[in-house]
């Protein structure tokens, strides 16, 4: 008797952890989709900013960048969870500070510096 209790348990509970595996699998095609969508929205963005000179052409590239560090970093975390949203509030923190400086570049002396201390403090860094 203490056999089929113990078989019919161990049984029971391979059946538990292949449900487990199959819900694994929509969080990863899931991610797979929103980053395929990403890289897409961001080749898109960039060829837009193709006929753009100088320092325009090169803050439009950064905040396509941007908009494509948030767009992954979102999917990762839709895929890993609570401590994933920290990593992405940090990439995307990241990501608008680095747009932030770029349009720093635009200005000269003091606009400039007052610029990237404004950028500095508004993303901590």
């Amino acid at each position: 008797m203490k056999k089929i209790i113990a078989t019919m348990i161990f049984g029971a509970a391979a059946i538990g952890m292949q449900g487990a595996a199959f819900a694994a699998d929509p969080a990863a095609a899931q991610y797979k989709a929103d980053k395929s969508k990403a890289d897409a929205d961001y080749k898109t963005a960039k060829k837009k900013c193709g006929p753009l000179k100088g320092n325009d052409k090169d803050v439009c590239e950064k905040e396509a960048k941007a908009a494509h560090e948030s767009a992954v970093a979102d999917a990762k975390a839709k895929q890993k969870g609570a401590e994933a949203n920290k990593d992405a509030r940090k990439d995307k923190n990241d990501a608008n500070y680095d747009v932030a400086k770029e349009k720093c570049d635009a200005l000269s002396g003091d606009a400039k510096d007052k610029c990237v201390a404004d950028a500095k403090s508004k993303y901590g860094k």
